[in-house]
């Protein structure tokens, strides 16, 4: 077996966390291959001896943590946030979930750094907001193409380390004062900061492209997984309301080192109905009160930000055009148990511009924001489906509505979750 890839087919929260941490039983090693803590994978660990269930939100540390004998992979495609990263393994450690010699880090790895931050959140004050997360993540992959960034390697050497810092935190304070009115940094504290930084993280520090290459010739299994989801690909996505990055399957390949005939197979994850957040233009939006049902019945508040997920219907025309960029092959989905009590379901299976029915998904937003979709509508099962542990036993018209999605994007429905718990997980034969 060599590399399977797991994309996000939507606009991102689909539910990835569950998907890797379920598939991650049956590999050696997870790596994440893009993005930065911007995302958050939430994980349900079932209690023991009646203790109750304990909920885990991860941003940068892949979901296959949880599994002793999984080694994970943070790589070079990653944009790391050493605060993030240190709360992370703190919370991990403190949970008895043991890290060291389990999780490595790519020294080409690009670093977070206040001035990321700031510039940040000064950028979303304007009229145009993109709606990031603040956190950082498009000012860190600016300098990176600027060719200016700070990656974890630079933290072994302390002269190269402060010339770099002295020079971007010099040049971010001018923008910051001068362009925005605000706040400028500290240079001796921030170098500081990061030397303290260098001397927790070194024990993680690998160069995991090799490490990855020699698994991959030793036949170890191996899940790439990325954040976000394919509509936010910086060159595939609804752009310019996007992410930074590729989260779509290329982006395993530059983001991990790794070569595109070692993947032997993409898995998408799509929930059974859609959300975005942030801004830019979402067709099958609901601003109503089913909109509200979904967000409020499938807890749809962003784990990373904690803000209201925008929700609507599930968007099948954007669903093919995924497929086909990532080249999936088949698809979970998830959030089955959130439509239970819905009387009427409605599917987007194509957009009409004007009197024009549109042949492919624009990607553009002013087309995107223009387009009136067009409907089929699938009959509710009102069934509890929390409870359902074989897919055979799902509704009759559950059954229904996963065969159409199948039918529609062009792929085989392969898992199906009805709940945040590992065994509300089911596989389809």
């Amino acid at each position: 077996m060599s590399i399977q890839v797991i994309v996000g087919a939507q606009w991102g929260d689909e539910g990835k966390g569950k998907i890797v941490d379920h598939l991650s039983e049956d590999v050696d090693i997870v790596a994440r291959y893009q993005g930065g803590a911007n995302a958050g994978h939430t994980v349900v660990i079932p209690g023991k001896r009646g203790q109750p269930d304990k909920e885990y939100v991860l941003h940068l540390i892949p979901s296959g943590i949880f599994h002793t004998h999984v080694t994970c992979v943070i790589g070079n495609g990653v944009v790391l946030d050493p605060v993030a990263l240190m709360s992370e393994i703190d919370q991990l450690k403190s949970s008895g979930i043991r890290i060291e010699g389990r999780l490595f880090i790519s020294h080409n790895a690009h670093l977070i750094m206040p001035y990321h931050k700031l510039l940040d959140a000064a950028r979303e004050q304007g009229d145009e907001k993109i709606g990031t997360t603040g956190r950082g993540i498009g000012p860190a992959y600016i300098d990176k193409y600027m060719r200016t960034g700070i990656r974890v390697v630079d933290l072994l050497d302390r002269d190269v380390l402060c010339k770099k810092l002295k020079r971007n935190i010099e040049a971010s304070n001018k923008l910051l004062s001068k362009v925005y009115n605000t706040a400028v940094l500290d240079v001796d504290a921030i170098i500081q900061e990061y030397l303290d930084f260098d001397t927790k993280i070194d024990p993680y520090v690998k160069d995991t492209a090799a490490y990855l290459n020699t698994a991959v010739k030793r036949k170890k299994r191996v899940l790439a997984e990325g954040a976000q989801g394919a509509l936010l690909d910086i060159d595939f996505g609804t752009y310019p309301y996007v992410t930074s990055s590729n989260p779509t399957s290329g982006g395993a390949c530059t983001g991990l080192g790794i070569p595109p005939t070692a993947i032997s197979s993409i898995i998408g994850v799509v929930k059974a109905y859609s959300t975005r957040v942030g801004n830019g233009p979402f067709p099958t939006e609901q601003d109503n009160d089913i909109g509200e049902y979904l967000r409020q019945h499938g807890g749809e508040y962003g784990a990373t930000t904690g803000r209201p997920r925008r929700c609507g219907w599930l968007d099948l025309f954007s669903l093919q055009y995924s497929v086909r960029v990532n080249g999936i092959e088949k698809i979970a989905v998830t959030k089955l148990d959130v439509l239970d009590d819905v009387d009427e379901i409605k599917v987007c299976v194509g957009y009409k511009l004007g009197n024009t029915r549109l042949k492919h998904f624009p990607t553009d937003a002013q087309t995107l924001e223009r387009v009136e979709p067009i409907y089929r509508t699938f009959k509710g099962w009102k069934t509890k489906t929390s409870d359902v542990r074989k897919y055979h036993q799902l509704p009759r018209e559950a059954k229904r509505y996963l065969e159409a999605i199948s039918e529609l994007c062009g792929v085989k429905v392969w898992m199906v979750s009805v709940g945040a718990r590992r065994d509300q997980t089911l596989l389809v034969k």
